[in-house]
């Protein structure tokens, strides 16, 4: 019996072992189902924000471009073109968009190379300095050309496509050729068909028809079109009703033979072009005569600063003269600084540089600011006689027009046929009195009737 229980223990502890690490190598197992698979989701949930984050390392080559300084009296503007597309890519310095101000037109350059992602404002929209623009991906290279267009290939496939329903389209037509009608059927009158009018009758009706269709007599379009007014133009606008406002404005007039002048200008005009290449013109003349008779007369160089007891008067030793240039967008006017200290050939090619940047709207804001007095020549688009009206805070604006052949009394009293022409000076009373007025414009005559006095004043 002892040795019997002896047995059936030392069997159970060979069978216990076992049974013990096939459960510890199940439960393990579960319980690794449990550990290594349980974390596997939110491992796999949690890769979105490393995608987030690689993107982010692409916007740190995206460059945000801001709306550009402009001037110090200049805070916004109006976004007019965007001369590149989203999605386009653009060279260093090259222009992306044109924005208008109430005296230039300003470019938007490109700072780098890249691609525009995202374009953050609209056209005719207002944009202010320093605020965001657009978008650009440094990082992106210039793409090559030359690659076909996938739509080049898809027409071929097209066309097939549409010679299908041709054919099925010939067949009822065959059918039709090999089973005719009888003809005594289209020669039966249709019952549903109303029946012919008389021939007097027809008549009036076409003829009422006709009168229907043509408008009567005296009838005019009558159509209005509203167009938003730019900002330039509403700019000039505000100008030259402060002027009105402000100014005391007064004209007086002259008229000046132009007879040596353009005898003068004949004379030298095809050496001027063959040694300079520029135009000899009479407004040389007229800017040489001003600067001329301002230093006789500074008070018409000088302009009111302030108001009440506490304006000053500014005088100026030196003359910046405004020219005023006629372009699609409006009437702009480029200054020609230190006018006193260029002679006929170099007033006329600097103005002629001017005139080509502002027709061409390449003119900068230093091109714009400043202008001691004003010179405008309405004669070139045919004016005979007109009053200017001054450029603010400028004290006063010359006016030139039209010469036209005239009898004028010579200085021996003969009446002769001369070509004249009518100037007029248009000043602020409040500073220049009509004295110095008279005496200026009487001077500026006296140049232009005598170029040789020009001589004696040379710079």
């Amino acid at each position: 019996m002892l040795a019997a229980r002896t047995g059936a223990l030392q069997a159970t502890k060979r069978v216990l072992p076992q049974a013990t690490r096939s459960l510890s190598v199940r439960t393990l197992a579960a319980a690794s189902t449990r550990v290594s698979f349980a974390p596997v989701l939110p491992a796999l949930t949690r890769s979105t924000p490393l995608r987030q984050f690689s993107a982010s390392c692409r916007r740190a080559d995206e460059e945000l471009v801001k709306v550009p300084s402009m001037a110090e009296s200049i805070t916004e503007g109006t976004l007019k073109q965007w001369l590149k597309q989203k999605g386009d890519f653009v060279e260093a310095d090259e222009e992306v968009a044109t924005i208008e101000t109430d005296k230039i037109d300003v470019a938007v350059n490109a700072p780098k190379a890249g691609v525009l992602t995202d374009l953050l404002a609209a056209e005719e929209d207002t944009v202010t300095v320093g605020q965001d623009l657009f978008k650009l991906d440094t990082s992106a290279s210039k793409p090559e050309g030359g690659a076909a267009a996938p739509k080049e290939e898809s027409q071929p496939k097209e066309e097939k496509k549409d010679e299908q329903p041709k054919k099925e389209e010939s067949q009822p037509q065959k059918s039709q050729e090999a089973n005719p009608e009888p003809k005594s059927e289209y020669r039966k009158p249709d019952s549903s068909q109303p029946a012919p009018k008389p021939v007097e009758q027809s008549k009036r009706d076409s003829s009422a028809s006709q009168e229907q269709q043509q408008p009567a007599p005296g009838k005019f379009s009558r159509n209005e079109t509203k167009v938003k007014i730019s900002r330039m133009r509403a700019r000039i606008a505000e100008r030259l009703k402060e002027a009105q406002n402000t100014a005391a404005s007064l004209t007086t007039f002259n008229e000046i033979d132009m007879s040596a002048l353009m005898a003068f200008r004949a004379k030298y005009k095809d050496q001027v072009m063959k040694e300079h290449g520029i135009k000899l013109g009479f407004m040389s003349a007229f800017v040489k005569a001003s600067t001329v008779a301002m230093k006789e007369l500074p008070a018409v160089n000088a302009s009111i600063v302030g108001e009440g007891n506490s304006a000053e008067i500014v005088y100026r030793d030196y003359v910046d003269v405004s020219v005023a240039v006629s372009t699609p967008k409006g009437l702009v006017t480029p200054v020609l600084r230190n006018a006193e200290s260029y002679d006929f050939v170099g007033i006329e090619r600097e103005i002629a540089a001017l005139g080509k940047k502002a027709r061409d709207g390449k003119l900068t804001l230093e091109d714009m600011t400043g202008g001691s007095f004003t010179i405008s020549n309405g004669g070139v688009f045919g004016s005979l006689f007109g009053t200017p009206i001054l450029n603010t805070p400028q004290t006063a604006v010359l006016g030139m027009h039209a010469t036209k052949d005239k009898p004028w009394v010579d200085s021996n009293g003969n009446i002769v046929v001369r070509p004249i022409m009518v100037v007029a000076l248009t000043y602020d009373h409040r500073l220049l009195d009509g004295r110095e007025a008279v005496t200026f414009l009487v001077r500026v005559k006296q140049l232009i009737e005598d170029p040789a006095l020009f001589a004696l004043h040379c710079a």
